[in-house]
């Protein structure tokens, strides 16, 4: 019998606004240091392994039994670690903030509908605008990478769009947004503007939180996610801060039971350890200040960063400085302008390799 040969893409009736495209991923290779997807180096404690795999084990005897579809306690922890006056009718939390993204879209955006970033910037928010059959209208940002409050006004005004993504800090610039910046976007959106705040608590002291704005504007929503900060990549957790009538209107996309009750309580133990986990958050702080002096003082163009990762540059061709680097064992992410790379904030030793690899690829 003569074998069929491999289904191709171009066999399969895929939407034709899909066809063609790429999906997302960096890289995924086997090296020493690997500083190219953000994640916290450092891992769970032993205790907070134990109070976790405790907590889990306690859970897996009811796993017959469909998980809190609404995550109250979960969305009650999470508004008591944000503070400002927050309750759990004000809280969301999905598979990562990227699902929590992409209900967004889903409930506020779709055909007809418009959803407008500012770029460089996450590259998941047009990937999920276009997966949701929205427009996505990208907005240049200034040289610096800063937002041009003026044009960001005209761009809403001309486009009226469904949804303004603002992210800050910015990924992969890494700077925060000035608040005042963010609040007059909400002033002046016709619809819903999301700030994506995935890396809020690398911020560099006295940067403010859009969840100072949430009790004055209504149709603004703050997102984060436990993957950074709280060294949980693994566990998929994200959630939002809105008002309750968002959360309500997330309903009717969210799928029944979308967070297992394994991963609601992961999130709570680690919410319990958020101390300790924070800790980590000051020293990877200090390590990326450290880089950013280390890097300007070398002579390379460094991003101002609020984050746990640092974008610099220029290079001619930075695809050959980071194959060079790879070449070293050093992988970093070739992501964002033409002449930048970004490097995740590492562990001590993880940096001083970066240091070396760097200084030896561009000589």
């Amino acid at each position: 019998m003569t074998e069929r040969a491999e289904t191709t893409w171009a066999e399969l009736p895929i939407r034709d606004d899909l066809r063609g495209g790429s999906p997302y991923g960096a890289p995924q290779l086997d090296v020493p240091v690997a500083l190219n997807t953000n994640e916290n180096p450092f891992p769970p404690s032993e205790r907070l392994a134990a109070a976790i795999g405790a907590a889990v084990a306690d859970t897996a005897r009811g796993l017959n039994r469909y998980p809190d579809r609404d995550a109250v306690r979960l969305r009650d922890d999470l508004a008591a670690y944000l503070g400002h006056g927050l309750t759990g009718r004000q809280v969301w939390a999905a598979n990562g903030s990227n699902e929590i993204l992409q209900q967004l879209l889903q409930v506020f955006a779709g055909p007809g509908r418009a959803a407008l970033g500012f770029e460089p910037s996450y590259s998941m928010h047009p990937l999920l605008t276009r997966v949701n059959s929205t427009e996505w209208i990208g907005v240049p940002r200034a040289a610096d990478f800063t937002i041009d409050t003026g044009e960001a006004l005209a761009a809403i005004e001309r486009h009226r769009p469904a949804i303004v993504f603002v992210t800050s800090p910015n990924n992969p610039t890494g700077t925060a947004v000035p608040l005042d910046t963010i609040e007059r976007i909400a002033k002046a959106a016709p619809g819903m503007v999301v700030v994506d705040e995935a890396y809020a608590e690398f911020a560099r002291a006295g940067t403010p939180s859009a969840l100072t704005l949430l009790p004055e504007h209504p149709r603004l929503v703050v997102t984060r996610t436990m993957s950074k900060a709280f060294a949980m990549a693994g566990a998929r957790l994200g959630y939002l801060a809105a008002s309750p009538a968002v959360v309500d209107a997330l309903l009717l996309v969210r799928l029944p039971y979308h967070l297992s009750a394994v991963s609601q309580v992961v999130a709570s133990t680690a919410l319990s350890f958020a101390g300790e986990l924070l800790g980590t958050v000051d020293a990877l702080r200090a390590e990326r200040d450290d880089l950013v002096a280390w890097l300007r003082s070398e002579g390379f163009t460094v991003a101002d960063s609020d984050a746990n990762f640092v974008l610099f540059g220029e290079f001619d061709d930075r695809g050959a400085v980071w194959r060079r680097l790879l070449d070293r064992g050093v992988l970093v992410r070739e992501v964002g302008p033409p002449r930048w790379l970004r490097v995740t904030i590492g562990t001590p030793a993880e940096n001083a390799a970066f240091r070396d690899a760097l200084l030896a690829a561009v000589r």
